[in-house]
């Protein structure tokens, strides 16, 4: 019988993890966006030392908020406190489960007194979405989800563009297209600036230790503005950055992606689960990776684990607000980059010609699944925690892995990622018969890059260094 929601699919299948395992999604696509312009090395280099442009239109959902209820719908839903959070600012999103575990995250900008917008991956829209179409909230929404993962060769349109000018060259760069100074307002503070005579919003940004722009308007612009900023950037060095390399400048900053929404258990969730389609992320999310449960539950994560502590506020009640509380912050998990030894990574980037025993490492960006957990181990086997992004830094020259481990395994200590699933894999589409093995690698800071570590405003970039 064909499934109409998400929780008759669970009910279906009876097997929640062995579902996730075998999904054919694939991997996460960054959509439309060609997948390099010049090669992924010389984009990724290009954010450190010279400047790059973001193309970031595509791959994340618009959930528009509107009305004297949005305010009161992100406070119920966020850990996050709004007591300060003006018009032309924005802050970090994070929902959470009665439980307290993460359902996802993403930007919320204030655009106006009674106007927002979030952006982010699908967890975090669905979630309000849901919570602003059934708790009575005076409120409208409007979604503009995320261009399709493969268009075929149809036409793909959005409400908006979105770009950001990253890179030590990056302010020059805005200066010049504004045809003039542009004030370097505060982190995640909001202005506007003109490119080609439009006027377009701003959100103040930065990487690689320098101050940088979020830029964005309506879509009908979109070539117009791309072409500006390109042609001004062209004699301080600026890239266009491709699909292929834009995923990964979060192994150098610190942010992990894609956790598990954390939202297949729980009867409280039974109506939320009844809501979200059978076709949607939460229900087609492709698990993969060497840890393997049969709870679903060991997949989830809470907001110390993925370095947002600090975000949680107990000033405002809020779904999770309980359980969080209840929490031994000291005892949880901690996020930490993973350095990779480099003969080993060696060993399974030779598979391919050497008999493909091992599971498939991709270039630049690994990641098999939408949802990824490799197991961390010690030299006797025992379980430390998880490796969730995984790809190579041509900066960095290493591979890096973003992962949330137990709080007494220290900077400097050698663990091991156990790269590939167990029996020989699973039936998803991203993964062929192989072996797994075992990679060393050192229990590094996060941001792993030093100017970013250096650099970054403390928040969840650099609260996995505590």
């Amino acid at each position: 019988m064909t499934a109409n929601n998400l929780q008759e699919l669970l009910d279906q299948t009876g097997d929640t993890v062995g579902m996730l395992r075998s999904s054919q999604l694939g991997t996460y696509i960054y959509p439309v966006v060609p997948s390099e312009f010049t090669n992924w090395r010389r984009e990724q280099k290009a954010w450190q030392e010279t400047a790059v442009l973001f193309d970031q239109s595509h791959h994340m959902f618009n959930l528009f908020m509107s009305g004297p209820g949005a305010i009161e719908l992100i406070s119920d839903t966020g850990i996050n406190s709004v007591a300060n959070f003006p018009v032309d600012t924005a802050k970090q999103f994070v929902p959470v489960t009665p439980a307290g575990n993460v359902i996802g995250d993403g930007i919320l900008f204030r655009l106006a007194e009674e106007e927002y917008v979030y952006v982010g991956r699908a967890p975090g829209a669905n979630w309000l979405q849901f919570k602003g179409g059934t708790g009575g909230y005076d409120v409208d929404i409007r979604n503009d989800p995320r261009s399709p993962s493969r268009p075929y060769g149809k036409a793909v349109s959005r409400d908006l563009w979105r770009f950001q000018i990253q890179g030590p060259n990056a302010w020059p760069i805005i200066e010049k297209l504004n045809g003039g100074d542009v004030e370097q307002l505060k982190f995640f503070r909001m202005g506007t600036m003109t490119i080609a005579g439009e006027t377009v919003r701003t959100l103040r940004h930065g990487m690689a230790g320098a101050p940088g722009l979020e830029i964005w308007g309506p879509y009908e612009s979109y070539d117009r503005i791309r072409e500006a900023v390109l042609e001004a950037g062209q004699e301080f060095g600026i890239e266009p950055v491709g699909s292929r390399a834009y995923s990964t400048n979060t192994l150098e900053s610190g942010w992990i992606p894609s956790p598990l929404p954390a939202i297949y258990t729980g009867e409280e969730l039974r109506p939320y689960r009844e809501w979200l389609g059978a076709d949607s992320y939460e229900a087609t999310n492709a698990i993969a990776g060497s840890f393997v449960s049969d709870d679903i539950e060991d997949y989830y994560t809470n907001p110390w684990e993925l370095g947002y502590g600090s975000f949680v506020k107990f000033d405002h009640d809020f779904v999770g607000r309980d359980a969080l509380e209840a929490l031994d912050r000291d005892a949880q998990r901690r996020k930490v980059t993973l350095e990779w030894n480099s003969d080993d990574l060696a060993t399974l980037l030779a598979s391919p010609v050497q008999g493909a025993r091992y599971q498939f490492f991709d270039l630049p960006n690994a990641n098999y699944g939408s949802s990824n957990f490799d197991q961390v181990v010690d030299a006797d086997g025992t379980v430390l925690g998880v490796s969730m992004f995984t790809g190579i830094s041509a900066n960095e020259q290493k591979g890096l892995s973003l992962a949330t481990v137990s709080p007494d395994v220290p900077h400097g200590a050698e663990v091991r990622v156990v790269w590939g699933e167990p029996d020989g894999g699973s039936a998803k589409s991203t993964v062929e018969p192989h072996e797994q093995f075992e990679v060393r690698a050192i229990v590094s800071p996060v941001p792993y890059a030093t100017m970013a570590r250096e650099t970054y405003r403390g928040g969840w970039r650099t609260s996995g260094n505590a």
